[in-house]
């Protein structure tokens, strides 16, 4: 039902609901309705809307899990009503095999049990293909409506029909509007049906779920409103030939940013990865279970504890450094920052008087993970000391702390968390910047606190 307007005959001001008297001109019984098809301005803006923000009542946001714990974790712990997520990813990577598997579980859940998937890049067949091949339970594709459509006029009046509870979008930039001049995925299309997207999923309390391609330097095609426009940005990682996938939030309004899930790719889809520590090292065969195997590290590598958003995990940084047989040395970092490899090098040279400048430096974050945090820099440096002497460190280290230019140790956040969780996976000795020392004692492993990068000489 259409919500009535009224107006003051006398002056013009428009009010939601009746009053006896024009709270404007003082004027009594001057309140009348408007009629359907009166030429009355009624999009003049209705002071009655303007509220005090102590007066708005917050309502407890119920989440909606998706069946998938490592998804949930990147999401802030599950859906929430009227919520837009963007996810990017390269093509091929498991964007529409993660959404798909999502949106089965999700059709056994949701408010209405209704949930509707729009291809706009592959036909029915090859949808349903990947469904066999997922083995998605016949009872929940029974429940997952699907359409082949790329018309946004067409996709809106399905959603009008169907009512879902969560819409997949497969993928933004084949859709466009019959009523705009613009191709399909320009920068006008994207933006104006994501715009009238979003306006649906705000307008009925419906999730969203966004596909969008990314470009050669591996961001999100289209205009950058895009990303403004939506309540989560989600980029999905990882070499399309490896089996490893990383699901990481760049934006989250609702939960924590840099959040990370992990899956492997199997010939049955994404399964989740509960113990991502294990992953990224390379002895991988143990667990929080068997926790008393000795750690034994490889000349040019040392582990690094690492905090992404609200979870610690450690990785094993490898470095290898060779002679250089031309007048350029290289300088090659995979995963971590490379702009900060010539520094740590200088630092490394000044403070510790040990030269790489007739030698090449290769630095590498095993697993694929992308470690942007400066904590790395103490891992760094550690597994290229090792790696010029050939000299494995101690077995059971770990490592973390960022290092300034005059060869200082800075703290990093979430320092106790990062040690419970080398304790936890059996490590026996952490190297850590001296303000990090925690208060209490951690059972099962030996701090050493440091101050300056020259310390860590006596450790090699």
């Amino acid at each position: 039902m259409k919500k009535q307007k009224f107006y003051c005959s006398n002056c013009n001001a428009t009010f939601s609901k009746w009053h006896g008297q024009c709270t404007d001109c003082q004027t009594w019984n001057s309140i009348n309705v408007v009629e359907n098809g009166s030429n009355f301005l009624t999009d003049v803006f209705d002071k009655d809307e303007v509220q005090l923000l102590s007066n708005i009542e917050i309502r407890p946001n119920k989440r909606i899990t998706t069946g998938l714990s490592e998804f949930d974790r990147v999401l802030g712990g599950g859906l929430v009503s009227g919520e837009v997520v963007l996810i990017g990813g390269d093509p091929g990577v498991g964007k529409s095999t993660l959404l798909l598997q999502a949106l089965s579980n999700l059709s056994q859940s949701t408010p209405n049990n209704s949930v509707l998937y729009v291809s706009g890049e592959e036909s029915l067949e090859q949808v349903a293909l990947r469904a066999s091949r997922l083995e998605i339970n016949s009872t929940k594709l029974k429940k997952i409506k699907i359409i082949s459509e790329t018309r946004l006029g067409h996709i809106l009046e399905a959603c009008r029909l169907t009512n879902p509870s969560v819409l997949v979008m497969d993928s933004i930039q084949t859709v466009f509007d019959q009523n705009s001049a613009s191709s399909a995925g320009s920068v006008a299309q994207i933006r104006d049906c994501a715009a009238k997207l979003t306006n649906w999923a705000k307008r009925t309390a419906s999730t969203l779920f966004l596909i969008g391609h990314v470009n050669k330097e591996g961001n999100l095609a289209g205009p950058r409103v895009l990303e403004h426009m939506v309540d989560a940005v989600v980029y999905f990682e990882g070499d399309s030939s490896s089996r490893f996938r990383i699901v990481r939030s760049v934006k989250n309004r609702f939960g924590a940013i840099n959040e990370i899930g992990v899956f492997s790719m199997s010939t049955k889809g994404l399964k989740e990865v509960t113990n991502p520590s294990a992953l990224f090292l390379t002895d991988s065969t143990f667990s929080d279970k068997d926790s008393e195997i000795q750690k034994k590290l490889r000349p040019g590598t040392c582990v690094f504890a690492s905090q992404e958003a609200t979870r610690p995990m450690l990785l094993e940084i490898q470095a290898l450094v060779d002679k250089n047989h031309t007048n350029n040395p290289r300088r090659f970092c995979l995963g971590l920052d490379a702009q900060r490899l010539p520094m740590l090098l200088a630092v490394l040279q000044r403070h510790c008087e040990i030269s790489c400048f007739d030698q090449d430096v290769y630095v590498n974050a095993v697993g694929g993970l992308k470690i942007t945090e400066p904590s790395a820099d103490l891992s760094i440096l550690l597994s290229i000391i090792s790696s010029i002497k050939s000299k494995s460190l101690p077995d059971g280290l770990v490592a973390f702390g960022e290092i300034g230019l005059s060869g200082e140790i800075r703290p990093c956040s979430r320092g106790f968390d990062r040690i419970k969780e080398a304790a936890k996976l059996g490590f026996t000795q952490a190297i850590i910047p001296k303000a990090n020392l925690p208060k209490q004692k951690i059972p099962n492993i030996k701090l050493t606190g440091i101050s300056q990068i020259r310390d860590v000489l006596d450790f090699l």
